[in-house]
């Protein structure tokens, strides 16, 4: 593995596969090693952390010159915080963990969908009216001609759905 002088960024980014820096030398794994050793896992999901690796190498290359060559008392910013970097092992964390709530949301709506569609039209129109479109019980009881206490009814039958729903199917999960 040729060395490119010894900076970290360099020697992982002309690397084919993704170098770890230990203390005792630097490891590369291989696209191959990292199948074998990753059941279920597909070479996009090797080009997708050689891509995150390779920027937080670059990260950190850049974070190290911008701190180096500053006329700064390290005593006065290390104090203030204003020396650390986040570690590697932070970044990917916050990563998997932006991913899950964003896969958790999605999965959120659709049960939100799901659970719409299981309501009569009117149940649907109305409901949607008073939860998003702010409308007042009354508001839309006016608006269709109809009893305040038709609509507050339709709205309640429709919200007792929707929540028996949502709970049968986020307890399956």
């Amino acid at each position: 593995m040729n060395h490119y002088g010894y900076n970290d960024y360099a020697i992982n980014k002309k690397s084919g596969g993704i170098v770890y820096d230990f203390a005792d030398g630097a490891k590369e794994i291989t696209l191959a090693d990292f199948l074998a050793g990753t059941p279920g896992a597909t070479p996009d999901d090797f080009a997708s952390l050689k891509a995150w690796s390779d920027q937080n190498y670059l990260k950190l290359d850049r974070g190290g010159y911008n701190k180096t060559r500053k006329d700064v008392n390290l005593d006065w910013a290390d104090q203030a915080g204003k020396c650390k970097t986040a570690s590697p092992e932070d970044d990917l964390i916050a990563a998997v963990n932006a991913r899950e709530e964003s896969e958790r949301r999605e999965r959120q709506a659709v049960l939100a969908m799901q659970a719409l569609e299981r309501l009569t039209d009117k149940q649907r129109r109305r409901y949607l009216l008073y939860v998003t479109g702010g409308l007042t019980v009354r508001e839309i009881a006016t608006s269709e001609g109809i009893a305040f206490q038709v609509v507050g009814r339709s709205v309640l039958s429709a919200k007792k759905k929707m929540e028996k729903f949502l709970d049968k199917n986020q307890k399956s999960e």
